[in-house]
This record gives C-alpha cells, sequence and structure tokens, in this order.
C-alpha cells in the first residue's frame, strides 16, 4: 500500500477510513520505482512513529499486510549498511539489483566464497536473499551471518534476531477458522470485481507495463508488479481484444480463480510467520 495506484487489489484503506483518523505511508511511492525494500520502509517509518507520532503523545497502530515490513519496525532485524563503518567501496548504483540479474548458481558461488554459512542457509535459486546477503558483504566488507549474530548477542536479542525497539509493543493477531477465512478471502476477491477490479488493472496496464510486455521485459518480482492480484491477470490484459469473447472470458475467470488460491496461500503463509517469528520470541 505504499505505492500509489492499484488501490483496489492492494486493499488499500479507502479515503472515508482515512478520514476517521490519521493514517501514514499510503501512495507515497512511485509505481515505476522497482527497488523500494523493506529497509527503505523502515527508515521512513521508524521517524514517523518516534519523532511524530510519540512527539504528540499518541500511540502508533502499525497495520498489516505483509508482516516482514511489521517485523521490522518492531525488532533490530535488519541490516542498513549506509550506517556502517565500512572501509568496502560504496557502490553508486542499486547493487542488489545488479546483483539480481546474474545466474543463480554464480550468485550462490559467489556467496559462498565470502560468507559460507549464509550461503548454507540459503537456498541457491533464492536470488533476492543472496544477492542481499553479498550486498551486505560488499557494502560493509563484513560476512552477513556476522552480522546478524551480532544483534543476536544484544541485550534481549535471541535466535529470531535483535531485541525490541519499542519495550511495550502488544500484538494483537485475528485468528480465524481455516475454513471461514478462506470463504472471506474468496468473497474478498468477487467484492474487488464487483468494485471496479478489472478496470483498474486495465488501466494501470496501458499506464505502466503494455509497453514493457511488448518489448519481453516485464517484471513481475520487483516493486508494485509485484503485488498479488496484477501478475494473475497477466494473459488476460495481454489477449484483451486479440481474441475472441470466449476466450477472454476464460482467461478472466482464470485470472480470477488464481487470485483467490494465491491469497489464500499467502494467508497461510502470513499466519505461519506470526507463529513462528512472533509467539516464539
Amino acid at each position: 500500500q505504499v505505492y500509489k495506484g492499484l488501490d483496489i487489489i492492494t486493499n488499500k484503506v479507502s479515503p472515508q477510513e482515512q478520514r476517521l483518523c490519521r493514517h501514514h505511508m499510503i501512495s507515497f511511492v512511485d509505481p515505476l520505482v522497482s527497488n523500494y525494500t523493506v529497509v527503505d520502509f523502515r527508515d521512513k517509518a521508524v521517524p514517523v512513529i518516534s519523532f511524530d507520532i510519540f512527539a504528540r503523545d499518541k500511540i502508533p497502530i502499525v497495520v498489516g499486510g505483509t508482516n516482514y515490513y511489521i517485523e521490522s519496525l518492531l525488532w533490530k532485524v535488519l541490516i542498513n549498511t549506509k550506517e556502517m563503518p565500512s572501509s568496502a567501496p560504496r557502490p553508486a548504483s542499486d547493487r542488489k539489483v545488479e546483483l539480481e540479474q546474474l545466474d543463480s548458481a554464480e550468485l550462490h558461488r559467489r556467496l559462498s566464497q565470502v560468507d559460507p554459512e549464509m550461503a548454507a542457509k540459503l537456498h541457491p535459486h533464492d536470488k533476492r536473499k543472496v544477492a542481499r546477503s553479498l550486498q551486505v558483504f560488499e557494502e560493509t566488507g563484513i560476512p552477513h551471518s556476522e552480522i546478524l549474530q551480532q544483534q543476536q548477542e544484544e541485550e534481549g536479542g535471541g535466535p529470531l534476531g535483535g531485541p525490541l525497539k519499542y519495550p511495550y509493543s502488544c500484538i494483537l493477531w485475528l485468528h480465524a477458522d481455516q475454513a471461514a477465512l478462506d470463504a472471506r478471502l474468496d468473497k474478498r476477491v468477487d467484492d474487488m470485481v464487483a468494485s471496479g477490479l478489472l478496470e483498474e488493472l486495465r488501466n494501470f496496464h496501458r499506464r505502466y507495463n503494455r509497453e514493457k510486455v511488448a518489448e519481453n521485459r516485464q517484471d513481475y518480482q520487483h516493486g508494485i508488479f509485484q503485488s498479488i492480484g496484477f501478475k494473475e491477470f497477466h494473459e488476460y490484459l495481454i489477449s484483451e481484444g486479440n481474441c475472441s469473447p470466449e476466450t477472454s472470458a476464460l482467461l478472466l475467470e482464470k485470472g480470477i480463480q488464481a487470485l483467490k488460491q494465491v491469497t489464500k496461500r499467502y494467508a497461510r503463509r502470513q499466519n505461519k510467520w506470526v507463529r513462528n517469528r512472533f509467539l516464539k520470541r
């Protein structure tokens, strides 16, 4: 929800709801920005919490969503290489994006040479995490695994990372029976379609993605394009107007069913994350 656009597919809080209380960190990143990361989110959100909300004697309520982003606000689990002393030269461009262009085997081989402990933990095909670990080493001169170990050894730290940033945090987790949750998620997708999802996707595709598709350089792994709901309708969007109405209808239904499946799968991962990363600390 940090990205501008795709309000329906990201289930963004409505303008009416935003008027009920002050909201932050919504619709401020350009959709074409592909290298916005959880570190960028953390670096912008923490000052809002510490120097704005707390300064007004208010209690921040973090709602999500992507649990990894919430975790980045609650615990010291991320590494900001910009703040770390290093003798290594600073790359001018986004090094992680450059590294992700390499072959998976080559990426993992490079990591094995400089940080064998981290390489042993990461799957060779998990390019994003492997690239991140390599980036950390290149920008700090310190193995990623060593920095994480230092975090864990801090007072209040543990196997899952460093200590809490805010010691009086309260986590509320709304748990639901899986069958009931699945039914609600299916209805949520149907409600999205009824609220204008297809027109939103068409407009966004025309503005930001059609040219990339024509040049075969579409990227559904970074930025807003990795959002659940956009890539599931890829076939429908690129074929609309170029196939029979019957085929278009089939592709539309295929996209809707794919969206329902991936939404339910994501919800299961979220629940697993809460159990493993939040409740076990």
